[in-house]
């Protein structure tokens, strides 16, 4: 059965999203309120249908490093990290938002990847002193933005971020833990606060062959110094001997229309036209509450910097955030 969060039921005007994010609110009613709240530290964003994985045991970080592209085997209690996992060949499998109590590494990860997340975990445990678990039916993730004063003492785990706290609150009562946070936000506000940020996300950002390089991930995710670990080859040789093959860029559409262009719309320059040759494509698109309309893409590494763009069919201007 799929997931459908309480505060679906509980919250007046909550609209559901769908496709990945299914179960939990796109909106409340009202997209341009609920951002400008979280942009100005008030609110909450229900995150409940990400899944959650627990790793204990005294060599839980040893353990994890090894496997994993962040430095953890020293990660400090209560310092929030992300990391990814990488194939053989240096392509993004999983992104992991993590964070260590000094007993158990709490993480949060996209919706439907716990399976396969824990899976590859389980194989990779051998003799080491961990024990992993998909906890994602005791524990639902909660944001509350940068700036907020909500109490977050009943959560079992905090991630402290620049734009906010992640919370990993218990299922039971779920609900009525979140009365004292404050008015609710959608998706849809959470999402064009994170293209305003240009944080990349798994599955959105990211196709089969998307390499950290690609994204901006390699200043939060990666440790270029660390030891081996599973894809670091492509990882080290790409980063000192070339240059990513694509990279993320920042656009600004044009807002005469109604319409934004969808996750995987072919990405051209304007220079030749609509039918010109895609050099690239939209990852994910957005009204923002001050800038307007907003996306972001991955396009080929040498389309030129300050070329105007036609995402789908809507003109655009880019701004860099991986440089060419």
């Amino acid at each position: 059965m799929s997931y459908r969060s309480p505060l679906l039921d509980r919250l007046p005007g909550a609209v559901p999203a769908d496709g990945v994010d299914a179960g939990v609110a796109a909106h409340y009613g009202d997209l341009f309120r609920e951002q400008r709240a979280l942009a100005g530290g008030q609110g909450f964003v229900d995150l409940s249908h990400r899944g959650v994985v627990t790793v204990s045991g005294p060599e839980r970080l040893s353990w994890l490093h090894l496997l994993l592209t962040q430095h953890v085997s020293e990660l400090p209690p209560q310092q929030a990290t992300e990391a990814l996992i990488l194939s053989p060949n240096g392509h993004i499998e999983h992104a992991l938002y993590l964070v260590d109590d000094g007993r158990t590494t709490w993480i949060h990860v996209e919706p439907g990847t716990t399976g396969e997340l824990t899976a590859y975990l389980e194989k990779m445990k051998f003799f080491a002193q961990v024990e992993i678990a998909d906890a994602t039916d005791a524990y639902a993730v909660v944001h509350l933005p940068a700036g907020s004063t909500a109490d977050a003492s009943g959560a079992a785990a905090v991630r402290e971020l620049p734009y906010g706290r992640d919370l990993f609150l218990p299922r039971e009562g779920f609900a009525e833990a979140t009365d004292g946070f404050g008015q609710a936000a959608g998706l849809w506000a959470y999402e064009a606060l994170r293209v305003e940020g240009h944080r990349p996300r798994l599955g959105f950002e990211t196709d089969h062959r998307t390499i950290p390089h690609e994204l901006g991930w390699l200043e939060t995710a990666v440790h270029l110094q660390k030891g081996c670990y599973r894809g670091q080859e492509t990882v080290a040789r790409v980063h000192n001997l070339g240059r990513p093959p694509r990279r993320l860029v920042f656009l600004h559409l044009d807002g005469s229309g109604e319409a934004l262009p969808a996750h995987g719309d072919q990405v051209r320059l304007a220079a030749d036209g609509p039918d010109g040759r895609a050099v690239g494509f939209v990852t994910t698109a957005v009204r923002h509450h001050e800038l307007g309309p907003i996306a972001l893409a991955l396009v080929k590494r040498n389309t030129s910097a300050d070329a105007p763009l036609i995402a789908g069919t809507v003109a655009a201007a880019q701004e860099i955030v991986v440089a060419p």
